[in-house]
């Protein structure tokens, strides 16, 4: 009785200890983000002066309304928008009918350990950026929407977490489906998908994450600001505001904020979308990371 009196002592001191570890965690996490909100939200001495905190100081919306009646601010977002869904599409397509054969044992799939190892090889050694850079330029892609989508359209870690989770589904099912006369891609699409659906919202999360969040592509293949997605735009222009092409209501606006409250305000606009789709996908992330993990 007293060893088990120790042991559920025991027990509740650690699920203390982990759940306030877990909410330091959380808040160390959660705080910075509101406070990027509250900067944003305040008057731009306040923010100057670094006294605000969790909450707006001097309420303003003046760095909201300032990238919000820029044009161009809305063309780099719609230009995003594109990417999103022409990358998160094409991504996933080639990823399926990639993993999908990669995961059928050797006497299926002859020759599969040297397909696999020749996509693992892709993850140690990279070509670079110069080469990168002429083959865009060589095939035309350079100044479209497609030199931002085409050079990095298949992840090869995608391709693993996708194909482990295919092995993991039980062969009855296709071995029944066989029987039954389906083909492959029959079996692809109406049995392997979508009993994969949390492994591919985990990674529509991972790829749409990255086609938001990515500029560097945007500065290297395209010359015109206005083809630049949102990161791009917001990295590259805003940051630095061009006052010889502004109109006088727009510098009397620039005039009312500070550097630091319009990169908050940039922050927080570039962060929306993605905060809005998470929810809707979190309860496939959390299944998708535990099922589609690498086994041994």
């Amino acid at each position: 009785m007293a060893r088990r009196r120790k042991v559920f002592r025991t027990g509740w001191v650690f699920e203390w200890v982990n759940n306030f570890i877990m909410l330091l965690l959380a808040l160390s996490c959660l705080l910075p983000f509101i406070n990027v909100l509250a900067v944003s939200l305040s008057d731009s001495s306040a923010a100057s002066a670094g006294v605000v905190g969790l909450w707006p100081v001097k309420f303003s919306l003046a760095s909201y309304e300032f990238v919000f009646q820029k044009v161009r601010f809305m063309m780099s977002m719609w230009n995003s928008v594109v990417r999103v869904l022409l990358g998160t599409t094409i991504n996933m397509l080639l990823t399926i009918i990639t993993a999908y054969p990669l995961s059928k044992p050797s006497r299926e799939f002859k020759g599969r350990m040297g397909f696999a190892w020749f996509f693992v090889i892709t993850m140690l050694i990279g070509g670079g950026l110069i080469p990168s850079y002429l083959i865009t330029v060589w095939t035309g892609l350079r100044n479209t929407i497609w030199a931002l989508i085409i050079p990095g359209a298949l992840n090869v870690y995608n391709v693993v977490i996708l194909l482990n989770f295919f092995k993991q589904q039980p062969r009855e099912l296709e071995e029944s489906a066989v029987l039954d006369g389906a083909g492959d891609w029959r079996i692809l699409w109406q049995i392997a998908v979508p009993l994969s659906m949390p492994c591919l919202a985990t990674l529509i999360i991972f790829t749409t994450v990255g086609h938001w969040n990515e500029w560097f592509s945007g500065m290297i293949f395209l010359d015109r600001v206005e083809k630049y997605p949102l990161a791009t735009y917001l990295h590259n222009v805003l940051k630095r505001p061009d006052f010889d092409n502004m109109h006088l209501d727009e510098v009397q606006r620039v005039m009312k904020i500070s550097n630091r409250t319009l990169s908050s305000a940039q922050t927080m606009v570039g962060a929306l979308p993605i905060i809005l789709i998470y929810p809707f996908l979190q309860r496939y992330f959390v299944k998708g990371m535990m099922l589609g993990s690498l086994k041994g």
